[in-house]
């Protein structure tokens, strides 16, 4: 049953694919531009609804603090960023075909792309691994001793922890919007009769390893083993021996950790982050989670993705003027779903408990 639903599920969403693809190449839009614009944002929104999804299928708790974790981990990278790459990618100098860095007084010749991929790839394991330890954190301080507790106190905590995050950040970097790095160079791809930029293209490869990488741990794992049992049956999975409060710990470090890499992955694309980000893209990622169906981690990827492909169309429309209601169309059409399909597309994995 639970395959029929999946594959059910993933046919709705093709064909919702489809229909707004078709109706783009009618209304004059470039249909692939739609495509991969909609693909760039919806995988970010996918890599911050993994962490919802997975919180709530060890501990069925909605951590309103996830988004925040993630506007924590752009920060992180922007210091990384202003402190350590860019100043490296500044000291490059272009020498005969070549590229020559100034590295402790020395002069190494590089390559320009690899500079680019070692600049992204510092930031995103700084910011995964503090963004981590923020995750576990948060849960040993503000969720741990409420795990026996009415479901109300920890989801109202969890609001508590996301505006002291959010206020943290005020107080550290301001609250108005602060440019990112440019350590990637924005270039406009011409494919199939659409402009795109390559940081799409990147945004949407860093964003699938990541989700592929997390996919593969969780079914291929001794660990991902663990934590599903945890998910399906905790009482029982502590009987069998395993550490439960060790596996909820390594879900808050992974969750956070994902966010704090995409964290990377959405200053370059979008060029600017701020304190408040963190409210509008954990709203749309714990969307992108319920679509999908909670608790289901494939459903949380896909559910982003489409998510971000609805706004991306919507957006198209009117020669822009769609964009007041992309974000009426995309919670419209979860009420839909939810309505017609109460456990999101692929179906929640979380049992009921009685």
């Amino acid at each position: 049953m639970s395959v029929l639903r999946n594959r059910s599920g993933v046919v709705i969403a093709l064909v919702m694919v489809l229909i707004m693809e078709v109706d783009a190449y009618a209304t004059g839009t470039n249909p692939f531009f739609v495509l991969v614009t909609g693909l760039a944002l919806g995988s970010l929104y996918a890599l911050v609804a993994l962490g919802y999804t997975m919180v709530y299928g060890i501990i069925e708790l909605i951590n309103f603090a996830h988004g925040d974790v993630f506007a924590a981990g752009a920060f992180i990278s922007l210091t990384v960023m202003e402190h350590i790459a860019a100043p490296m990618v500044q000291n490059v100098s272009f020498n005969e075909g070549r590229h020559t860095l100034d590295l402790l007084g020395a002069s190494v010749h590089v390559d320009m792309l690899w500079l680019v991929v070692w600049t992204i790839i510092l930031s995103m394991v700084v910011a995964a691994v503090l963004c981590g330890l923020l995750g576990v954190l948060i849960e040993r301080i503000a969720y741990r001793p409420l795990r026996n507790a009415p479901k109300l106190a920890p989801l109202i905590t969890a609001i508590g922890v996301s505006f002291i995050l959010e206020n943290l950040l005020f107080q550290w970097r301001g609250g108005v919007n602060i440019s990112y790095p440019s350590v990637m160079p924005s270039q406009a791809i011409t494919l199939f009769g659409a402009s795109v930029r390559n940081i799409d293209f990147v945004s949407i490869v860093a964003a699938l390893i990541l989700m592929l990488l997390l996919d593969r741990f969780i079914n291929r794992t001794k660990m991902g083993k663990a934590m599903r049992a945890v998910a399906q049956d905790r009482e029982a999975a502590l009987m069998m021996g395993v550490n439960v409060d060790r596996i909820i710990s390594l879900t808050f470090f992974i969750g956070s950790a994902l966010a704090g890499a995409g964290a990377v992955v959405y200053g370059i694309n979008q060029g600017s982050v701020g304190s408040n980000m963190g409210f509008s893209l954990g709203l749309f990622a714990f969307t992108s989670a319920v679509l999908g169906g909670i608790g289901n981690i494939r459903g949380a990827m896909l559910g982003g993705l489409l998510i971000g492909i609805i706004k991306r169309f919507v957006d198209t429309l009117g020669n822009g003027s769609g964009t007041e209601w992309a974000d009426v169309v995309v919670f419209a059409l979860l009420i839909l779903v939810l309505v017609f399909r109460p456990s999101g597309l692929l179906g929640s994995q979380v049992p009921d408990k009685v």
